[in-house]
């Protein structure tokens, strides 16, 4: 995050600034950033806490413990960062420049080529580090009110904070929440990063995306409930609220230690976070091209095969993620990933070579690693169990 102090008047910062024009030139210069869509939040988020302290009540956190240490103070910006006085939010679109007009049927293409050896990244994470692209052209947004306005209090935040992005967005008019707890828009879906500018200047807020009532779903949603049905764990446990130990991003990026074995399977051949949700969704057949060649694909992750990425050894996958949301997860939750979908591929009848790969790394890797390669070469002994059994005609 990048920062400049705040003043300790906090809001009485705005005096004798002509905030509705500021306001209005914000979003130009929001737009020349390469943002899609900007909003001003102000920063009473008090009816968003009973919401929160539910979800953290009943575990859905899972391993970031994170959210449970930092409290209310999602919910609470002014105690996050004292002297806040307005927020303002942004949107980047992240769908590669060249991707296709059929991209949601072709994304839905290779989650269903598991047989053939077809690996799965979530689309966002193809290009550079959303983290990056964000702090660095929010803080180039901070840097042009400040050249109107002089030295201001600001702090600059992308999903690196305890800070509640969903509800400043909708409260900013960006958009609703969706039944898949994600920010959704009439011209933008859900395939877009947001991104946080704690500000000291009392700015006019802009009018909520939906009704504020916190934690809550539909909005534009109406009856549809193509998310819930179309994720893999059912971690939409209810319109709106989402259990993350179940959910496929969070065991595949969040979770350090093994991958529960009530969910391996379901993991398909998803080996960085999971876009189920947002491919099921009709909203994003308005999906927006990103203008930036940031977020355009790398290393052919769009159609990487699992054989060809287990090959690589430590010093490839640092330099092939180099500068990518991947990299955080490290080359032993990377394979750990790997193994699982590869052993969902060998119970698939994939690649016969897989068996023979997994059966090489084994005595070398390490104990994390190893216990996911052994359950994943188990699963050429079910796979042929089953074949036998439909052969024979016994049932289970």
């Amino acid at each position: 995050m990048h920062r400049a102090p705040f003043a300790d008047h906090g809001g009485a910062r705005a005096a004798g600034i002509d905030v509705v024009g500021l306001r209005e030139r914000l979003r130009a210069w929001a737009h020349e950033c390469g943002f899609s869509q900007i909003g001003i939040a102000g920063i009473d988020l008090a009816g968003a806490e009973p919401g929160l302290r539910a979800w953290l009540a009943a575990g859905f956190h899972g391993e970031m413990h994170y959210m449970a240490r930092h409290g209310m103070k999602r919910a609470r910006p002014a105690e996050l960062v004292p002297a806040t006085a307005s927020v303002v939010t942004v949107r980047m679109d992240y769908l590669p420049r060249d991707a296709p007009p059929d991209w949601m049927a072709r994304e839905r293409s290779r989650l269903a080529g598991l047989a053939d050896g077809e690996a799965v990244v979530s689309v966002y994470a193809r290009g550079r580090d959303y983290h990056k692209v964000l702090r660095q052209r929010l803080q180039q947004l901070a840097d042009r009110v400040a050249a109107e306005v002089g030295p201001f209090g600001h702090r600059v935040f992308t999903d690196s904070a305890p800070v509640l992005e969903v509800e400043l967005a909708t409260r900013a008019g960006l958009g609703w929440r969706g039944k898949h707890t994600l920010a959704l828009s009439r011209e933008a879906g859900s395939m877009f990063f947001l991104g946080e500018l704690f500000v000291d200047l009392a700015l006019p807020p802009d009018r909520p995306g939906a009704e504020p009532a916190a934690w809550s779903a539909g909005g534009h949603c109406g009856t549809c409930t193509a998310c819930l049905d179309a994720c893999p764990t059912g971690a939409i446990v209810a319109p709106g609220r989402l259990d993350a130990r179940r959910c496929i991003s969070y065991l595949t990026i969040e979770l350090h230690g093994p991958i529960p074995l009530e969910w391996r399977t379901a993991i398909g051949n998803r080996v960085f976070g999971c876009d189920d949700c947002q491919l099921a969704c009709p909203w994003n057949k308005y999906a927006q091209r990103s203008p930036l060649p940031d977020f355009d694909e790398r290393h052919g992750l769009g159609a990487a095969k699992l054989l060809a990425l287990w090959q690589w050894d430590e010093p490839e996958f640092l330099r092939r993620t180099e500068g990518s949301a991947i990299r955080r997860i490290g080359y032993v939750r990377w394979r750990r990933n790997l193994a699982v979908a590869l052993g969902n591929a060998l119970r698939a009848g994939g690649d016969g070579r897989i068996a023979h790969a997994l059966s090489a790394a084994r005595e070398d890797a390490l104990p994390l690693v190893r216990e996911h390669i052994e359950w994943a070469l188990a699963q050429e002994a079910l796979a042929s169990q089953a074949s036998r059994d439909a052969g024979s005609g016994s049932g289970p």
